[in-house]
């Protein structure tokens, strides 16, 4: 994305080029400009009032600072932390292992933003409505610049599991509250603040993590806060320069959660062999790498053979930060359609006011919006979820919903947005094709497709609360469109299928998710979205691909919504 400070020398009116000998080729016209620098959440009216509904305007003033930061600062610097990709240092130049990853220097500056405005720290604050704003500073920031958020993301989702084991939480605990970025490759104890991350599948197992064969020896008396000696790899570790990581491993009582610092005790380094880096589709200023445990220095962490129930609280939180990541891709991809529909003409017009495109571009802010609200909800249920258990129970079900849907309907949407650019949308001159190789990642990681859904399953089968609770709530709105009370009647007769529930297991937790999203849009207030949705997504025999939306929606309200209405 050429930087919003560059002289634009695509628009109409340019002075034309010259060659050599004095004769003009053409004159450049009908390009729009780059997307200017702007305020991403001031400019996102789907974000500005889920923030409000879900509890969290406490925090709006700096939610709408760190919107700033991310359509001036995060924007450019994203853009340059994926040109300039991490490196991984196995040895020093005297052959001594040092298991270093090198970044370049904007990608610290993301780091220091994200964590410098509490991404990580903000939620466990205490204060009423700081999950909600949490996640809205990730949905800005995520939008252009989604690698930082792997580190970060765990960063933050370690708490919940690290509190399980109260002496190793109040040694760890204030370093990640610390809202401080600290690069240096030090022992723990000697930094300002650390980042947090986790390995869990190894080759033969992938999502079975119950088939690791990662052992764990204990080097004293065995039990909960003990040391450990581990042996055996990890196929996928996430953010290796991270201070120290949950992994799983094997113990006479079954698989054990562990925690994994860089240095031991003592201060020395702590054997964590990084073989390499993945050489991945996206998620590129990221670093992901395969490991192994050579006799490495581990704690446990919660109770010897509980190590999935342990590192499960982690990724529950992780899943949530996908739906949110998930949701900004779409955002920033829709924009970028919009913007360039705007600026845009053919056939005599411009893109925005032909029908069909506009019908495309409809389609895909009712997506984005979808996705918004949905992603902001789930957040404003798990800080609910402290204190009411109906709201506990839904988030239990409604986040591997979200996580199954929201994150495979990014990658239809990040592809249309490019179609409607042109080839200018295939070219890296564009943010699209980053986001496009992006959006599969969030439903890849923790958990892909198929398992959260059979984790839907587990929740209907185990916890049958969650799914009267979910019932419920749906059930409030059977009676405001025929195709959401035909959606949930569907639900509930393939909740009592029986035997078949597993393989049809995919359209249920759809069914569930597009119900849901139905009824946030209602309850929004935004009625052209609403209708949008339940006209475009509800009713059989609809659609199978953007622009299917029909006839009767306001399309230029819903467009002109999304970005921006005065160009619109």
């Amino acid at each position: 994305m050429t930087d919003s400070t560059t002289p634009d020398h695509g628009s109409a009116g340019a002075t034309p080029r010259l060659h050599e000998g004095g004769s003009t080729t053409h004159e450049v016209i009908n390009q729009p400009p780059p997307l200017p620098a702007h305020n991403a959440f001031d400019q996102h009216p789907a974000l500005r009032e889920a923030l409000q509904r879900e509890g969290g305007q406490a925090f709006e003033g700096q939610v709408v600072e760190y919107g700033r930061v991310a359509g001036h600062d995060i924007l450019r610097l994203g853009e340059q932390a994926n040109e300039h990709l991490p490196r991984l240092q196995t040895h020093d130049r005297h052959g001594r292992r040092v298991d270093r990853v090198e970044f370049y220097p904007t990608y610290h500056e993301l780091m220091a933003l994200g964590l410098g405005h509490g991404l990580a720290s903000l939620t466990w604050s205490g204060r009423p409505g700081a999950r909600v704003a949490r996640a809205a500073m990730m949905f800005v920031h995520s939008q252009f610049e989604a690698g930082t958020m792997c580190p970060i993301t765990m960063t933050h989702a370690v708490l919940p599991s690290l509190r399980l084991q109260p002496e190793i939480a109040a040694e760890w605990e204030p370093r990640v509250l610390a809202s401080t970025y600290d690069p240096r490759f030090l022992p723990a104890e000697q930094k300002k603040g650390v980042t947090l991350g986790m390995a869990m599948t190894e080759k033969q197992g992938g999502s079975d993590v119950r088939a690791n064969t990662t052992t764990a020896t204990p080097l004293g008396e065995p039990g909960p806060a003990r040391e450990y000696e581990l042996v055996g790899h990890k196929w996928f570790c996430s953010a290796p320069m991270s201070d120290a990581f949950l992994t799983l491993a094997q113990t006479e009582a079954g698989l054990s959660c562990f925690l994994v610092p860089r240095f031991r005790p003592d201060g020395s380094l702590n054997p964590f062999h990084l073989m390499r880096l993945k050489d991945k589709l996206g998620n590129r200023s990221n670093a992901s790498s395969e490991v192994e445990f050579p006799g490495t220095w581990a704690q446990m962490v919660g109770e010897p053979g509980r190590g999935v129930a342990t590192i499960i609280r982690m990724v529950a939180e992780t899943r949530m930060d996908c739906v949110i990541g998930s949701a900004s891709l779409m955002r920033q991809a829709v924009v970028e359609a919009v913007h360039h529909c705007c600026g845009r003409s053919a056939f005599g017009k411009r893109l925005v006011h032909q029908p069909l495109m506009k019908n495309v571009l409809a389609d895909l802010a009712v997506e984005s919006e979808a996705a918004t609200v949905l992603a902001l909800h789930l957040a404003g249920l798990a800080e609910r979820g402290e204190s009411d258990e109906q709201s506990a129970l839904i988030a239990r079900v409604a986040t591997p919903v979200a996580k199954y849907w929201v994150c495979k309907r990014a990658v239809g949407v990040a592809y249309e947005a490019q179609e409607c650019l042109g080839g200018g949308g295939y070219v890296e001159e564009s943010i699209l094709p980053r986001i496009y190789r992006e959006a599969p990642v969030n439903a890849i990681w923790e958990g892909s497709g198929n398992v959260q859904c059979l984790d839907v399953l587990r929740v209907l089968q185990r916890e049958p609360r969650c799914l009267d609770a979910l019932m419920a709530r749906l059930e409030s709105h059977s009676g405001d469109h025929l195709g959401l009370a035909h959606r949930i009647a569907a639900i509930k007769k393939a909740v009592s299928s029986g035997s078949q529930l597993e393989q049809q297991a995919r359209r249920l937790v759809e069914d569930m998710a597009l119900c849901l999203q139905a009824i946030l849009l209602i309850e929004s207030g935004s009625t052209a979205v609403a209708e949008a949705f339940v006209s475009g997504r509800l009713p059989a025999g609809h659609g199978l691909l953007f622009g299917n939306l029909p006839e009767s929606i306001d399309f230029d309200t819903i467009v002109s919504r999304t970005w921006p209405p005065a160009e619109a």
